[in-house]
């Protein structure tokens, strides 16, 4: 009988042999046979308890080692043109190892996001391997954000997703060592299975799922948004230097002040007006608004850039931002921090006595914040109440801007844009991330100000490049279309207001409808009809106009710290203007179409990361206040119940059908409603509602409720298994013969029905 080899031997062996790693392998390369088999394998267990071998299947490795053949995620190409991958196999608890890729002639193209079965070879001496392609895998696997459940043979991933409860098996080898209750991400490992659960492997592990400051995470990962930055974006920022006055206009004197929220770390634009002396311009208004030139910092392709289209935007979460662009240049350089030179571009419009621009020109100069100010200090300044910072400049500074402001007010007014009431909810959290409180966030004439100075702006830098042939980007916001119009006026008509018809519609006529339903219980129906009729907003190298602004030429200038959109404009006016030779290049030209398409869609990703990160922000702040009575209204409803918008924080939660009664609901998919069988009973959107938090997911952002009243009427649960009862007979519950008759409010769900696209996506989704 041969002796058995040590612990240490055995980990030689599988170091020096990658290929011969499964158990018969190591015994035959020992001698070792027959019963010592058995004490070869409690061996091989002890290491892999130990955590110094990984089992595979029936192989064994170093968990600090790669396979011999592994799966690889190709990175974006470096500077120099060399391609990386990202191991996926990495289970070690080291720094993971780099991978060079060594292509050769005959091997097919690869790109940022492939993913490939690669063969790798250590490199002597260094934490890296270089790995030759095998084949490729495909691209864009199944991906998983979800909670780790151990089993005895790996796990399970459940998913977080409020609409999604498919497990995924993970098998004993891919878990990534990850711990139970973790917060992971996985891929879908193999072709889907035909019975079972599919199978996926762990690629990420994200830590406590319950954790406060986990909340944007799960967003962030959710829905793809890089969050880390290389490397080489990194050091190309730090390399940057703050740039001087050559070929630059000197407006340092000039007392362009910055107005942000109060706890801004960034500040991407300056205003500044002053009345105009030009006795042919009487009441006119010389207006400033300087923005950071992020063209000069980053350059068309150079790692700055490249990261900055890929993320297409700054992405905002009650804890954190995920920016565009490094701090070095978001937080510093491209940040117009108060007293000191920066590097700007600038317009200077006249206006007249009533708001409207005469002329503007476009300035490429050096600039000097006299002071960063936060909205609500200029504010309470305005109304009687300055402070240290705001008193030396009520005068000279906020009183002309305030000026300025009105005379653009009274052109706004005339001009007559979309004028939504949708208030804005902020999520107030502690230091250690917990919610605070939630509120809706006021709405101050120094906010209204900005906003209108900016969109001055912006009207500018397009009005320029179209007048100089220039290439851009456009913000393009076109008109409903006549279906959706349809189904607004109908909402309008069911709910005993107008909407013209028959004639070019104007944003004058909705806000018409807007005032009309203002102050009253269908305000905030109308209002969400509206904003559902809208098409939405995107960019676009053809110019067709900005419906909600009412505005024919539009396009975004005023944000480049945050916009890729902004970037692409800057460069186009510094080609328009002949600034330099960091404008924007023929390939970027080129490809406008496929950037406004790209920038788009991670405007939409940020969007929809934020509202999800919103809705587990409140599921948290709502889970102390389980059995708590709320009001709110009905916001729509599906055939497993009715979602409910709660007055208070605005957080959306799900009556389920279940809570309603054991009657059979009938769900009419047009009018959206649902209505019992035997009671009658009308469930619909825009009823007023009294209900009961039953349960609160912060992990899925999920409520439940329970109905205590409708329309001011008490609902009372009957015995288990029974319906509810009414307190007091209701004329529109009909006899159970059908949909009610006469109901005033049909044609209004009706066209609600019809318009509410996102609501109906939420109606699909079935609480965590």
């Amino acid at each position: 009988m041969s002796q058995l080899p040590t612990k240490q031997e055995i980990l030689d062996w599988i170091a020096a042999n990658p290929t011969l790693t499964a158990k018969r392998d190591i015994a035959k390369a020992f001698g070792i046979k027959g019963a010592a088999r058995i004490d070869l394998k409690r061996i091989l267990k002890e290491l892999e308890d130990e955590g110094v071998l990984e089992k595979r299947k029936k192989t064994y490795r170093d968990p600090d080692r790669l396979p011999p053949v592994s799966v690889l995620l190709v990175n974006a190409p470096d500077a120099d043109g060399d391609l990386t991958a990202r191991p996926l196999e990495w289970h070690g608890e080291g720094v993971e190892p780099a991978v060079h890729l060594i292509l050769r002639a005959s091997d097919p193209a690869l790109g940022a996001g492939d993913r490939i079965l690669g063969r790798l070879t250590p490199i002597e001496g260094e934490n890296a391997y270089e790995a030759r392609l095998i084949r490729k895998i495909g691209t864009n696997p199944t991906r998983i954000l979800g909670v780790f459940r151990m089993g005895s043979e790996g796990g399970r991933i459940v998913p977080i997703d409020k609409g999604n409860d498919k497990e995924w098996m993970v098998p004993a080898g891919a878990t990534h060592g990850a711990k139970d209750g973790e917060l992971v991400e996985g891929e879908q490992a193999g072709p889907k299975a035909r019975m079972g659960l599919p199978k996926a492997r762990i690629v990420a592990r994200l830590g406590d799922p319950t954790a406060p400051r986990a909340v944007s995470l799960i967003a962030i990962h959710q829905h793809g948004i890089p969050d880390a930055f290389p490397d080489e974006v990194i050091a190309e920022a730090d390399a940057k230097k703050p740039a001087g006055l050559s070929g630059r206009e000197d407006l340092r004197e000039l007392p362009l002040v910055t107005i942000d929220p109060s706890d801004a770390r960034d500040h991407d634009d300056a205003c500044y007006a002053e009345a105009d002396d030009d006795p042919k311009n009487p009441g006119g208004h010389i207006l400033w608004v300087a923005i950071a030139d992020v063209a000069h910092y980053v350059t068309p392709g150079s790692a700055l850039d490249r990261e900055a289209k890929r993320r297409g935007n700054s992405s905002y979460f009650p804890d954190r931002v995920v920016p565009m662009l490094p701090d070095r240049l978001s937080g510093d350089l491209c940040s117009l921090h108060e007293g000191v030179p920066r590097a700007c571009i600038a317009v200077r419009m006249v206006l007249d006595r009533h708001g409207k621009k005469l002329r503007h020109t476009f300035h490429r100069a050096l600039m000097r914040s006299a002071a960063s100010l936060a909205y609500e200090d200029v504010q309470a300044a305005m109304d009687g109440a300055p402070n240290d910072k705001t008193a030396p400049l009520l005068e000279t500074v906020i009183k002309p801007l305030y000026e300025a402001y009105a005379a653009l007010k009274a052109a706004r007014e005339a001009r007559q844009p979309l004028n939504l009431d949708l208030p804005e909810r902020k999520i107030v959290l502690s230091d250690e991330g917990e919610v605070l409180s939630v509120n809706f966030r006021d709405r101050l004439d120094a906010h209204k100000l900005i906003e209108e100075f900016m969109v001055l702006a912006n009207v500018a830098a397009a009005e320029t490049l179209i007048a100089k042939n220039s290439p851009l980007l456009f913000r393009v916001h076109e008109e409903p279309s006549p279906e959706k119009l349809n189904a607004l006026r109908e909402t309008a008509d069911a709910a005993g207001f107008g909407l013209a018809k028959g004639q070019v519609l104007k944003t004058a006529h909705i806000n018409r409808l807007l005032d009309q339903a203002a102050g009253t219980d269908q305000a905030e129906l109308i209002n969400m009809a509206t904003l559902r009729s809208m098409m939405q907003a995107y960019y676009a190298p053809v110019n067709f106009g900005h419906f909600g602004l009412a505005l024919q030429n539009y396009a975004h200038f005023t944000s480049p710290i945050r916009r890729y959109s902004d970037l692409v404009v800057h460069r186009a006016l510094v080609n328009a203007h002949h600034w330099g030779k960091d404008g924007l290049t023929a390939q970027d030209i080129e490809n406008l179409e496929q950037t406004a398409t790209h920038i788009s869609e991670t405007e939409r990703r940020s969007m929809m990361a934020e509202r999800d990160t919103t809705d587990r922000y409140l599921a948290a702040y709502l889970s102390e206040r389980i059995g708590q009575e709320f009001e709110g209204r009905v916001s729509g409803v599906a055939r497993f119940g009715a979602f409910v918008r709660l007055d208070e924080t605005g957080a959306d939660g799900l009556i389920p059908i279940r809570s309603l009664g054991q009657e059979f609901f009938h769900f009419d998919r047009e009018a959206m409603t649902l209505m019992g069988s035997q009671s009658g009973m009308l469930v619909e959107p825009g009823m007023r509602v009294k209900v009961k938090l039953a349960e609160a997911a912060p992990v899925t952002g999920g409520l439940e409720l329970e109905l205590i009243e409708l329309e001011g009427e008490a609902v009372t649960p009957g015995p288990r298994g029974g319906r509810p009862g009414r307190g007091g007979p209701r004329k529109s519950f009909g006899k159970g013969k059908g949909k009610p008759k006469g109901n005033p409010k049909r044609k209004l769900i009706r066209a609600k029905a019809k318009t509410d696209k996102t609501k109906r996506k939420l109606t699909r989704k079935r609480n965590g």
